[in-house]
């Protein structure tokens, strides 16, 4: 679906949600230039720091998203790194910050008809340390830890969902869509993968697990998506 030819492919790719940030992201990029637009799915092709790079949207979910990892993965790019924005778990991951993810919680549909339910999803730790590193260095508050992938954005009235608070109890730093497949996926070829996230809620402390307060529209939460983008790059051609 990414209707991109494999030989325009970098070896290392940038992925993102949106592809409105997709295209910010390579307006950094040096001789940038887009490759394909298709559904949700744009492509950029550039250089970071000398480096070749492509950037990738991927939409919101696990399922869509797994195509666009996986299409890469098989079109021989060996290094992931996904920036995005997640929901803070933990009492002080808050607004305006950024985690790093060593791992997913698999509460995703996709990744369950990819290996067996005990399979980790796990990040690549030296990429890990190189993000949780680089993201110390944007002076902005930094948390590393297990992030839960879930397919529900918004809690459902008729069926329970995600329970907050007892993945809080566990340890879970953050909450969003997409990680646990593109660790799964990444393992599966054999490739380095992370995750950076920008914190834009945390719906426990602000007693709205039904998010009828949600806005990531806001500079604080805008600076936070600026400074993982930048981790991603860094590292992404590190």
């Amino acid at each position: 679906m990414l209707r991109t030819r494999v030989s325009d492919l970098a070896d290392r790719a940038l992925v993102v949600g949106d592809p409105g940030r997709a295209a910010r992201v390579a307006e950094l990029l040096d001789d940038a230039r887009q490759l394909t637009a298709n559904r949700e799915y744009h492509v950029y092709s550039g250089q970071y720091r000398g480096v070749p790079v492509t950037v990738a949207s991927h939409g919101v979910g696990a399922a869509g998203a797994a195509v666009c990892f996986e299409e890469l993965a098989r079109g021989g790019v060996s290094r992931i790194i996904r920036s995005g924005t997640a929901g803070g778990i933990q009492p002080e991951v808050v607004d305006g910050a950024i985690v790093v993810a060593t791992g997913a919680v698999r509460a995703d549909g996709i990744s369950h008809q990819l290996v067996p339910t005990e399979f980790p999803a796990i990040a690549t730790p030296e990429l890990t340390i190189a993000l949780r590193a680089a993201a110390a260095e944007t002076g902005l508050k930094t948390h590393t830890g297990i992030v839960l992938t879930g397919d529900m954005f918004y809690p459902s009235d008729v069926i329970t969902g995600i329970d907050h608070a007892m993945w809080q109890r566990a340890g879970i730093v953050a909450v969003e869509m997409e990680a646990a497949a593109l660790f799964v996926i990444a393992a599966l070829h054999g490739i380095e993968s992370g995750a950076v996230f920008a914190i834009d809620g945390n719906p426990l402390n602000a007693a709205d697990e039904a998010m009828d307060g949600y806005d990531p529209y806001r500079e604080i939460v805008t600076q936070a998506v600026d400074g993982a983008l930048k981790c991603a790059l860094d590292v992404l051609v590190s």
